[in-house]
């Protein structure tokens, strides 16, 4: 089974859609330089706590201190945190220590060669890597919700060295999902921008978009 995250929610009423169609994962975005779906910590508490078990949270997080990134988590009480930049190493384990049973996820902007070392070397220390197409180095960094594909021949090949499973994110949507799970073989896909009409969550996309993810399934 490929897993679907479908991020950038907005709404205890656009969860509710994600949640209803089977989704494994809604992410809630807090504060970023750039990209769409930033909402308040107030109503990602709100959020994550209206949504019921087994699906998870993810706060979606741009801070790379430990110690700011745990008290954001308590505020927001989601159940996952996926860390959008890059942060130090020390900071895992800190995180481990400090939210006992949040799960931590890693993203990777998949930019060239170099990402490929970049997620071996820091998938043991997180539950999931996720493949993105942001850009750090900018000026104002990119640190996703970009709706832009990638080279996912690279992201073809951390899947296959990674010791932790794999999302894949970057401009999915119902028409090229399939085409990306045959050529990547992700542990799990990530959409936001792909099921959206102007800036609101489509029933309609979302159902298309999962029913092409459990197609390509099989």
């Amino acid at each position: 089974m490929i897993r679907i995250k479908i991020c950038c929610i907005c709404s205890v009423a656009e969860a509710e859609i994600a949640v209803r169609h089977g989704t494994s994962a809604v992410g809630l975005v807090s504060e970023m330089p750039s990209g769409p779906g930033v909402i308040p910590e107030t109503l990602i508490r709100e959020i994550a706590d209206s949504i019921p078990p087994p699906v998870a949270t993810v706060l979606l997080t741009s801070l790379v201190s430990s110690a700011d990134i745990v008290a954001q988590q308590k505020r927001c009480r989601a159940n996952t945190l996926q860390l959008c930049d890059r942060v130090d190493r020390s900071v895992y384990a800190s995180l481990r220590e400090a939210l006992p049973g949040i799960s931590l996820v890693q993203v990777v902007h998949v930019t060239g060669e170099e990402s490929v070392p970049e997620a071996l070397e820091v998938a043991p220390l997180v539950d999931a890597l996720l493949l993105d197409s942001g850009n750090q180095s900018l000026a104002i960094p990119e640190l996703g919700g970009t709706g832009r594909t990638h080279d996912w021949a690279l992201s073809a090949r951390i899947v296959s060295r990674s010791s932790a499973p794999v999302f894949l994110a970057g401009g999915l949507n119902a028409e090229n999902v399939g085409e990306a799970i045959r050529t990547v073989r992700p542990f799990g896909v990530d959409v936001c921008s792909g099921v959206r009409t102007a800036t609101e969550l489509d029933e309609q996309k979302v159902e298309n978009f999962v029913n092409r993810v459990r197609a390509a399934a099989q």
